[in-house]
């Protein structure tokens, strides 16, 4: 088994300081969106990466730090991926993991991290070439993964994402050190404007908002559930959404949204009749793998964060029978 972890970074080194001030702050980004191998680094009008994604898309995820892909998943892939779902939810075992996180009140699932870990059926998912290749194509390498979980919203119950960058708290408590990772979050359920869906702020992934407060030790045992530090300020959100606006992701099931690690994103409680349900991948190239973390705590477990398992995903041509 590979260990994937450096020694501890000195803080001085730290591009991306959050946590160790009583002022917040935007910085800039010191990484690129797209990774090229190309010498200027740009993509030519009509030209872009090698890969899935056309010119104008690799555009726009630059620009606005995300893509929205509708019918990326057929209704047959998805009814396999929801039946095997339903197992997992429905599984006394699986709800007594360490991975399963459930909602702050109440014993609804809320996560299901690891997921491709638990399941050969997502891990086969995971797998799929058509992520695969997206994920090579924008971050310039082979990757790993360094998150998988499902996210669940009951009916009803399903309480709400506060906004947050995911790169700030892979970064100060995971210790990755680059913007070199990407997110993908596949509808399984209808996201409509009042269960819940996804919310990006189109830009925001060009500044990175460091927060205030100390990190607690063990803190992931209550911000997976309610996350109270690494929280962007007010005002920080404020300006973000006056310059990029907030855009809501809703699709059909089998929608594909792509976002840049350090897009600022969040979601809404679910107060409707209808449950909202996404797979939720995270894409790290094998070059960004994480040090240790940059708040001088013990790492976050394996589920969360992977540092020991960093196997090289390869692209597969998957079947989606039912599970």
């Amino acid at each position: 088994m590979s260990f994937c972890m450096t020694p501890t970074p000195d803080r001085l080194q730290d591009r991306y300081p959050s946590r160790i001030s009583d002022r917040p702050a935007l910085l800039p980004r010191l990484d690129p969106v797209l990774y090229r191998s190309s010498e200027s680094g740009q993509v030519a009008s009509g030209q872009g990466s090698a890969g899935p994604l056309i010119a104008a898309q690799q555009k726009r995820y630059e620009r606005e730090g995300f893509l929205l892909l509708p019918d990326f998943f057929s209704a047959e892939e998805i009814a396999a991926c929801t039946q095997e779902l339903d197992r997992l939810c429905q599984s006394e075992e699986v709800k007594r993991r360490q991975e399963a996180i459930v909602e702050p009140a109440g014993d609804d699932l809320r996560s299901l991290f690891a997921v491709h870990r638990i399941s050969p059926f997502f891990k086969a998912v995971a797998a799929d070439e058509r992520l695969v290749q997206i994920a090579e194509q924008l971050l310039e390498s082979p990757v790993y993964i360094h998150q998988s979980r499902i996210n669940l919203k009951p009916g009803f119950t399903g309480k709400e994402f506060y906004w947050h960058s995911d790169f700030e708290t892979w970064h100060v408590e995971d210790g990755m050190p680059h913007m070199r990772a990407v997110s993908f979050s596949l509808l399984l359920t209808p996201n409509f404007e009042y269960n819940g869906p996804l919310m990006l702020v189109p830009g925001s992934h060009t500044r990175f908002a460091a927060c205030v407060g100390q990190t607690p030790e063990n803190h992931y045992q209550v911000s997976l559930r309610r996350q109270e530090y690494g929280v962007p300020a007010p005002e920080l959100l404020t300006q973000l959404v006056a310059e990029g606006g907030i855009e809501t992701c809703t699709g059909a099931a089998g929608t594909l949204v792509v976002f840049d690690c350090n897009t600022m994103h969040g979601s809404a409680s679910n107060i409707s009749p209808l449950p909202r349900s996404n797979l939720f991948l995270v894409y790290n190239s094998l070059e960004n793998r994480l040090q240790a973390p940059y708040c001088g705590l013990p790492p976050r477990p394996e589920y969360i964060a992977t540092r020991e398992q960093c196997e090289v995903v390869v692209p597969q041509t998957v079947e989606y029978s039912s599970p």
